[in-house]
């Protein structure tokens, strides 16, 4: 890539200056962290693998008529997106419980929720990404009704779409967490799928063994994450061209 000039660097991407104006540039590090960045490693491949399956979900969802800011990979790490507004509010969609709503209501990890429950959580890593209601959401007016309405509309629909495809390929959706942005095009403004879809932010159990493919294995010390992104990938097709560039497999390369 041509030295571009960095707009944003987050805790698992970078953001370039696009080659055209109102595009971006979205980078893919090998950065795996949790608990608010208070947990960090740099694992060899994740990056790639993110960045390959977020792709084939962007394109697949946007095939289905869902709005996205994806244009276009360009290469094993980055993708050609258009600019958006961030909106600052983290959607997430739950089906089974797992992780923090076990903690909260006293669920057993697993346990299958009456009907998909939409959470919003206000993007600030200082205050560990508090959730919110939507009372919040438009007295501080991050979103408007409006955007609230479309946002939890995508959401299901995004839901009921990648149930169907993961169980297909003997993977349970359990949960996961999505942004949107605003894209302005003219005098027209409409709210648009933003950031990635990967295991970074999906929750992904095995149908029959119940192993987790996804970022519960950093979290929970279980070990072997790139493998799980490559077991992800190699059912969705897409695993011999995000297959990491390394000799020997995937190799821890720094911690702190």
């Amino acid at each position: 890539m041509n030295r571009r000039r960095r707009i944003y660097e987050g805790k698992a991407k970078i953001l370039y200056e696009g080659p055209e104006p109102g595009t971006l540039v979205q980078h893919f590090k090998d950065d795996a962290t949790a608990f608010n960045a208070k947990k960090h490693e740099v694992i060899e491949g994740k990056g790639v693998l993110n960045n390959r399956i977020s792709e084939y979900l962007f394109t697949r969802l946007g095939d289905i008529g869902v709005p996205t800011h994806f244009i276009k990979r360009l290469n094993m790490r980055e993708q050609l997106i258009r600019e958006v507004d961030i909106i600052p509010i983290e959607v997430v969609v739950r089906n089974i419980a797992a992780g923090s709503i076990s903690k909260r209501l006293g669920l057993e990890d697993g346990t299958a929720l009456p009907r998909s429950i939409i959470e919003f959580y206000y993007k600030a890593d200082e205050l560990n990404d508090p959730m919110v209601s939507e009372e919040h959401i438009t007295a501080f007016a991050w979103a408007t009704p409006q955007e609230i309405d479309e946002m939890m509309a995508l959401a299901l629909r995004i839901n009921d779409f990648m149930t169907g495809l993961f169980y297909g390929i003997g993977i349970r959706l359990v949960d996961f967490k999505i942004e949107f942005g605003r894209l302005y095009e003219n005098d027209l403004m409409r709210v648009v799928l933003a950031d990635e879809i990967s295991p970074d932010s999906c929750r992904l159990w095995d149908i029959e063994t119940e192993n987790k493919l996804d970022k519960d294995r950093f979290r929970q010390d279980l070990g072997g994450l790139v493998e799980a992104y490559q077991e992800v990938a190699k059912r969705l097709g897409i695993l011999n061209e995000s297959r990491p560039a390394s000799t020997d497999g995937p190799r821890l390369v720094s911690s702190t």
